[in-house]
């Protein structure tokens, strides 16, 4: 048999198997174009996503440089998928997922270059003012991640943890999130526009997500290894940096670059969004730790502390 009845034997068996004519197919094939790298990336769509609100050319560096961002966290929601939805994964695939979506991240972080000395702060300042009330924080994509990554209850507000456990009412936990805290008005307790629209796009998804995760996610799927598995050396330093590298290194990346532009001294020093910006980002505020079984006492104790 040559090469080609071998691959025409093939298709033949796929189409079979679906009940499909592989005459038909083989026909279609006639009538088929070739594929382009314009065609198969898509780029004609993608270079016209930019759509912007002022007459200041760094708003496109702006847009952009977000675009970027969420097609990132959707590559981090691509692997942490394949993890989380393997029955048995192994230490091996376990550990190499981890260190591509830390790559991923360690892109997003030295990418706060472009944010940090890629726009002129003047530009800045003025073309914000049109971005009002939108804000970073209104990124789905990133709070999937952190449900996808580690139990609720390390996403939960310090102050009410005590009365949350994994009984409690997704409803109600997820009232209680640690970034609730930074969209509400803190003399009346209500919620900003900012998180009301936020929740009013996304509420009901997230529910589902934090549902689903709930007994699947990165730190459930490690606590279900053989115990051998889970002291291999590999995976717990994966682990360890992925923990450290989004709720550390990135977070304090986002601040600095924030910094620059918000405490310029050209505006009054608050966020788009009207959030507590410091205490929502800063690590040591927040001391948000995916996977604090992992840490030393000491090291959780200071936690974000020696950046």
């Amino acid at each position: 048999m040559t090469e080609t009845q071998n691959l025409l034997e093939q298709l033949k068996q796929k189409f079979d198997a679906i009940n499909q004519n592989t005459d038909t197919h083989l026909e279609g094939l006639l009538w088929s174009k070739p594929i382009t790298y314009w065609d198969y990336i898509q780029t004609d769509a993608l270079l016209n996503l930019q759509t912007q609100r002022t007459i200041l050319p760094d708003e496109m560096v702006f847009i952009m440089y977000h675009q970027v961002n969420e097609l990132l966290f959707k590559m981090i929601l691509w692997e942490i998928k394949q993890v989380c939805h393997t029955a048995q994964p192994s230490p091996e695939f376990f550990t190499e997922k981890l260190r591509r979506i830390s790559r991923y991240f360690d892109m997003l972080t030295t990418s706060f270059d472009i944010m940090g000395d890629g726009m002129e702060v003047a530009q800045y300042m003025k073309f914000r003012n049109t971005l009002t009330p939108a804000s970073g924080f209104q990124s789905a994509q990133y709070r999937l991640i952190e449900f996808a990554s580690t139990d609720l209850i390390n996403l939960i507000d310090y102050r009410f943890r005590a009365t949350i456990d994994r009984n409690t009412p997704y409803t109600h936990a997820f009232e209680h999130l640690y970034w609730q805290a930074a969209g509400k008005d803190h003399a009346t307790g209500k919620k900003s526009y900012l998180i009301l629209e936020f929740e009013r796009k996304y509420k009901d998804h997230f529910l589902n997500f934090m549902e689903e995760y709930n007994t699947i996610n990165l730190w459930r799927k490690f606590k279900e290894l053989p115990l051998e598995s889970q002291q291999n050396a590999n995976l717990v330093a994966a682990m360890r940096h992925y923990d450290k590298t989004v709720n550390i290194t990135w977070v304090m990346g986002h601040y600095n670059a924030a910094v620059k532009y918000i405490e310029s001294g050209q505006g009054n020093g608050e966020a788009t969004g009207g959030s507590d910006w410091k205490k929502y980002m800063l690590p040591k505020y927040q001391r948000r730790i995916f996977f604090p079984e992992l840490w030393s006492e000491e090291e959780l104790k200071t936690w974000g502390e020696n950046v």
